[in-house]
Order: structure tokens, then sequence, then C-alpha cells
């Protein structure tokens, strides 16, 4: 095998024609969700904002 595809092997390759596909048929919902898991820092505060809200830290809406 030559170094090229043993290089190759390392990666997973993605079919992009499939992924097109699969992103085409997304809601805008599940496209805004995407979004925001592919967004490192808005996962981060969401992590953070459910960890206050466990511990009771959540603001009432009426106070905002």
């Amino acid at each position: 095998m030559s170094k090229a595809l043993k290089e190759m092997d390392k990666y997973e390759l993605v079919n992009l024609e499939r992924l097109a596909y699969l992103l085409k048929g997304l809601s805008p919902a599940e496209l805004e969700t995407l979004e925001i898991l592919l967004d490192k820092e808005a996962s981060i505060t969401i992590s953070q904002s459910l960890k206050e809200l466990e511990q009771g830290k959540g603001i009432p809406i009426e106070e905002w």
C-alpha cells in the first residue's frame, strides 16, 4: 500500500454528497440545534446555564 493510502486510512472520510443530502433535509430548528452543538462557546454557555439551574441559581423570568 502506498504511503498516501496509508495516510488516508488514518482519517475518517465523509461522503459529501450524503452529508449535503442530510443537511438539506433538516428543519430550521434542527439546523439551529446543529449550529449550537458545533459552536464550542455556545455549548459551554448552555452547559454552565444547566449547572446553575440544577444548583437553583436560576433567575425567574419576572426578574429579567
